[in-house]
């Protein structure tokens, strides 16, 4: 164990010596010009392609994400050392001592009864961190704003279920959603395309609270069907090739026993 922290201790020194290295006046001209907001980007899209590899499964494009990933966040940590604001030691101090103080059941002497009053602890240290003056105006102004929809969608259930706003059994939800589903298909009679956004969206936050009660990962379950539907199609794509078609001129009929096809294999 300790052999394998020097050894990590070793590649991050390296790793911050190889950035430090691309930032400088001999460095890269093309990372020399990168700023917080470029980062930004590539902070998120590698962030994803980091949690595509772990639906995957494959340990190597695992470790390969989380290297790319951790460039991101070391290299964002550099900026802010250049303007002298933090380096990345104050970084890992500071998230070093939040996790301490937020898990007094492991590093202090409070008990934990179970996973739930862990997470009202964890809340409770949160507001003390912030201060006695500090009222929150809502239990959901704290929420990212840049949070991807389905995921902001999931936390404000949640956060409004903890204030006590919620359904009492899972079947109260799947009404909201048949109700929901109705109203969508008023709106698509009417033809106002407004109000069928609307109701649209008021379907899937409907569905995302669904998700809650069925203790179902909405993300994780709509890449999962999104990676199934692509492999029938291509499976589609590449039976109708060998026989010399293309989906475009190919009825939907053929296309249908196809599918039904990739289905069974």
């Amino acid at each position: 164990m300790a052999q394998s922290r020097d050894s990590a201790t070793s590649e991050l020194e390296r790793l911050l010596e190889i950035i430090a290295r691309l930032r400088s006046p001999d460095g890269c001209a093309w990372d020399r010009t990168r700023t917080p907001l470029d980062v930004n980007r590539y902070l998120v899209e590698e962030a994803y392609e980091t949690v595509d590899a772990v639906i995957e499964g494959s340990p190597d494009h695992i470790k390969e994400e989380l290297g790319d990933l951790l460039f991101q966040i070391l290299f964002l940590a550099h900026m802010f050392e250049e303007a002298d604001e933090f380096d990345i030691a104050q970084v890992m101090s500071g998230i070093s001592e939040k996790m301490i103080r937020r898990h007094p059941h492991v590093f202090g002497t409070t008990k934990a009864e179970s996973v739930e009053s862990i997470r009202r602890n964890w809340e409770e240290i949160k507001k003390r961190e912030r201060g006695d003056g500090y009222r929150p105006e809502s239990v959901l102004e704290d929420i990212p704003r840049s949070l991807p929809p389905m995921v902001k969608a999931r936390k404000i259930g949640e956060k409004a279920a903890r204030a006590g706003f919620d359904w009492d059994s899972i079947e109260g939800v799947l009404d909201k959603v048949e109700e929901e589903i109705n109203e969508f298909k008023a709106a698509l009679l009417k033809h106002d395309a407004a109000h069928i956004e609307e109701e649209f969206g008021d379907l899937l936050f409907s569905m995302i609270n669904l998700s809650r009660f069925a203790a179902v990962d909405p993300d994780r379950a709509l890449l999962k069907s999104i990676a199934k539907f692509a492999k029938r199609y291509t499976f589609i794509e590449a039976e109708l090739k060998k026989a010399g078609k293309d989906p475009q001129d190919a009825p939907m009929e053929e296309m249908n026993r196809l599918w039904n096809l990739s289905k069974e294999r």
